[in-house]
């Protein structure tokens, strides 16, 4: 990586009360989170923010997108990632520039 690992980059991680992945999702972000404390987590219900979540074409959660430094969404995966996928999708998002969204972390 060009910086320091997860700098500047932010997870944006939409969530409804309903979603038992969600819940999963939740603790594997905060690993990572501890892993990578310049990483930015920001956690959306799509009840309480459904503009964003809108703005964001979330269809399904849990739904993560990884945004770099500019806030251009580089990554995106619905379900329940992995620790080791979070973290190589951070590291693509930290070298790498915007992709279409769609993919999986």
């Amino acid at each position: 990586m060009t910086s320091a690992a997860g700098e500047g980059i932010q997870l944006e991680f939409y969530t409804s009360s309903f979603c038992a992945a969600c819940r999963q999702t939740r603790t594997v972000l905060h690993h990572v989170e501890r892993m990578l404390p310049r990483l930015s987590l920001v956690e959306r219900d799509i009840a309480a923010h459904p503009d964003l979540a809108e703005r964001d074409n979330i269809v399904a959660t849990p739904t993560v997108i990884i945004r770099s430094p500019d806030g251009a969404e580089v990554r995106r995966a619905t379900g329940v990632p992995s620790v080791a996928q979070v973290l190589h999708a951070v590291a693509l998002a930290t070298d790498a520039p915007a992709q279409d969204s769609g993919e999986r972390a």
